[in-house]
């Protein structure tokens, strides 16, 4: 084969995050082998490729102070339970070894770091395969498993003259500690978890102003099972619409966390407007006054990082791309794994094991009585709902 040619594989899994892994995990599992440069046709494979140098997925870049003991929704990945470890140890130090002692463990022979550019149809048959065109190289899989995340893809509202702003101003994924604020005047901006979080952290050192763009819905009732349930229903439905995603609390409300309420114990969980304006040392609030500012904190949540799968033309004029249980509709070889309903990482672990259920469901409609696969449309699976 020459090296430009693209590498065949059955499954190209993109990110090694815990969507990722867990798809990998049940590819596995599930009689698929990694690929090496011996694989036949009649051999199942399946390639992890991921852009961090090394295992942890977004667990390695998060902040600090994010401590095992404070750190929200850790869920171990399938089959291996998270070890025992101290709740003040920070979750960037804790996590990284346990995925990588993970890759090792079940043989996921992750490659990286391998930046994917794009994904494109190989031809205008339906039929055909995708292209993974990355920096090392291309591969042509049968079917695509897209567990990129959201980390990648923080986002920042436009707002009128945020460039002119001589302070600092910085994004959740680019915080470290409170102590870089010590003595400042913060603005937070924001209505989620983290945004809580870092605020209640933030005011132990510095004056804090918290600012969300609504009113929040406060639910005095435990983030519970039937919660979770009707939250992501309500974002399943939206993806199945083709609408962005948007975020679990605007589904279900803010639920009192550990941060929240010391925040309000000591004062500071007080929510202001949105500022209309930003200017040189502060901000201008709609009824005209003028608020001094040394930073803002953007806690204003993520996107999914979906920019490499452009090519493919999925996007709907409501801005998602659609997709039933983690099938894209408009592309049925593609899956999205860890986006809307699955982006928890319980739920990452359920979507990796259904699409792969769903993979081997087609191959094993297609594979011939010679063994090899016929490169049949795969047509859409039934939704198969894993408990």
């Amino acid at each position: 084969m020459n090296e430009s040619d693209p590498r065949h594989v059955d499954v190209v899994v993109i990110g090694a995050g815990q969507a990722g892994l867990s798809a990998g995990y049940h590819l596995q599992r599930r009689g698929f082998e990694p690929w090496d440069a011996t694989s036949d046709a009649l051999r199942r494979t399946f390639v992890v490729l991921d852009a961090n140098p090394a295992a942890g997925g977004a667990w390695q870049h998060r902040w600090p102070s994010l401590r095992m003991g404070t750190v929200n929704g850790i869920h171990e990945l399938p089959g291996a339970t998270v070890p025992p470890a101290d709740p003040r140890a920070a979750s960037r130090d804790t996590l990284p070894p346990y995925f990588a002692d993970y890759e090792q463990r079940f043989d996921l022979r992750v490659q990286r770091p391998v930046q994917v550019r794009a994904v494109r149809r190989a031809d205008a048959d339906p039929r055909g395969r995708l292209l993974v065109e990355t920096d090392h190289g291309t591969w042509a899989a049968r079917y695509v498993i897209n567990a990129t995340g959201t980390w990648t893809k923080p986002f920042w509202p436009s707002y009128p003259g945020r460039s002119r702003f001589r302070g600092r101003q910085l994004h959740v994924a680019d915080y470290s500690s409170a102590e870089e604020f010590r003595g400042q005047r913060v603005i937070v901006v924001g209505a989620g978890v983290s945004g809580v979080q870092l605020l209640d952290e933030i005011s132990h050192v510095a004056d804090t102003v918290w600012m969300t763009r609504r009113p929040l819905q406060w639910i005095d009732d435990d983030f519970d099972v039937p919660a979770r349930v009707a939250a992501i229903a309500g974002v399943e439905d939206r993806v199945r619409r083709g609408l962005p995603p948007g975020s679990v609390i605007s589904v279900t409300g803010m639920h009192w966390t550990p941060w929240a309420r010391a925040a309000q114990a000591r004062g500071v969980l007080v929510r202001h407007p949105m500022f209309s304006s930003i200017e040189e040392n502060g901000v201008r609030m709609p009824d005209g006054s003028f608020l001094a500012a040394d930073a803002i904190l953007w806690a204003t949540g993520f996107r999914a990082a979906l920019d490499h799968l452009a090519p493919l033309h999925l996007r709907t004029p409501g801005g998602g791309i659609r997709a039933d249980a983690s099938r894209a509709t408009d592309e049925p070889r593609l899956f999205l794994v860890g986006y809307g309903p699955s982006a928890s990482t319980v739920g990452a672990n359920r979507a990796g094991r259904a699409a792969v259920a769903q993979i081997i469901a087609d191959l094993d409609e297609r594979r011939g009585t010679d063994g090899t696969i016929h490169e049949a449309h795969p047509a859409p699976a039934p939704r198969i709902d894993v408990a």
